[in-house]
């Protein structure tokens, strides 16, 4: 028998055949991965964080920049609404601070103590045998802090957060591929600026004025489409096979438009740019269960499955490769190899040209 390589492998006729007509039925799953938003995605809304997190940034706009405390409010939902969030948004009229100082006012703050252990929503996660990926415009301590006190910090492959997408913590705009305008274009010389150089947003919107456009911002963040598309490709997601769940009607339709499915959690009724709607993540299975049925089915047809165990344990204690497509494993009391299917590995178009010519 020839040497016995990781991919290189003399396989019987009778065995590539039978291997072959087994493979063409089984199914690849739908999904190869889902993609999670973390603030009153993963826990609800009533915890009260998201309100705590909007008084600590209207403080931080009056202690921290100096901003009329009779404007904050409405100059907060400005930001908010036209550049995604309120601290890109203040970037972008000029505003300069240091990102990690923001954070730790805004974030550092909240009531962590009102998120509970969340055993239910732990299990489903686990159960799932499918990538799962955190997408939060949150920066990566609030990240670790929610996620640990929910009990689910081990549940997920990764976390996409502000410090991701935000690499170099720029002080000036520039014409980059980073920048991102929500609307208009580019700050003409006739927009409304003060004379410390802040824009005048407010004034801009109470007079527009149709030939200026709104000051582009440094900071990538959803719900910008080039922000989810730049998520995607960091953690080498494919859109067309992955389930984005996020609370915030506008993120969803960004995702919907790059080509991610989509599903609004948070409330049961279902707008046009999500797929499913879910009044809570718990009800998840209920929702979607083919996240579960079709992994049951998949296993079911492979001809090696050991019935009394899960392939993917089987895999961990007998395979002679690690994170690739295709692997080998000896078969019990038989004297030839076989290839089978880690179905989160990589593309077929990944493969090795002699594993290839095995599975057309």
């Amino acid at each position: 028998m020839k040497s016995e390589s990781t991919y290189a492998i003399l396989i019987n006729s009778t065995i590539k055949m039978e291997f072959e007509d087994c493979y063409r039925m089984v199914q690849r799953p739908k999904y190869d991965c889902l993609l999670f938003d973390l603030d009153d995605t993963l826990y609800p809304l009533s915890s009260g964080l998201a309100s705590e997190c909007s008084k600590n940034i209207k403080d931080y706009m009056v202690e921290k920049l100096s901003i009329d405390k009779n404007k904050v409010l409405n100059l907060g939902n400005l930001l908010y609404k036209n550049y995604g969030t309120t601290m890109a948004g203040l970037r972008a009229i000029g505003y300069d601070f240091d990102y990690d100082e923001y954070h730790s006012f805004v974030h550092g703050r909240l009531p962590y103590e009102n998120l509970k252990p969340d055993p239910i929503l732990r299990n489903l996660l686990l159960s799932l045998p499918i990538r799962k990926v955190i997408f939060t415009n949150a920066d990566k301590v609030h990240a670790a802090k929610a996620l640990s006190r929910l009990g689910l910090e081990d549940c997920f492959e990764g976390i996409i957060c502000f410090e991701t997408l935000n690499p170099i913590h720029r002080s000036a705009i520039s014409d980059d591929e980073d920048e991102i305008e929500f609307m208009g274009s580019t700050l003409a010389s006739t927009s409304p600026t003060h004379n410390n150089g802040i824009f005048d947003i407010i004034g801009h919107f109470s007079q527009p004025n149709p030939e200026s456009g709104l000051p582009k911002t440094p900071i990538v963040c959803k719900p910008s489409e080039h922000a989810i598309e730049r998520a995607l490709k960091i953690a080498n997601i494919n859109p067309l096979r992955t389930l984005f769940f996020d609370d915030s009607v506008r993120n969803i339709q960004s995702g919907k438009r790059v080509g991610l499915h989509t599903v609004l959690v948070g409330t049961s009724n279902r707008p046009k740019c999500a797929d499913y709607a879910l009044e809570s993540i718990h009800n998840i299975k209920e929702a979607l269960p083919e996240l579960w049925d079709g992994d049951k089915d998949v296993r079911s047809q492979l001809p090696w499955q050991n019935h009394s165990g899960d392939t993917r344990d089987s895999l961990k204690q007998t395979n002679e490769c690690n994170d690739v497509s295709f692997c080998i494993k000896r078969q019990p009391n038989a004297r030839d190899f076989h290839y089978y299917k880690v179905w989160e590995g990589s593309e077929y178009s990944d493969l090795p040209p002699h594993v290839k010519r095995l599975f057309p």
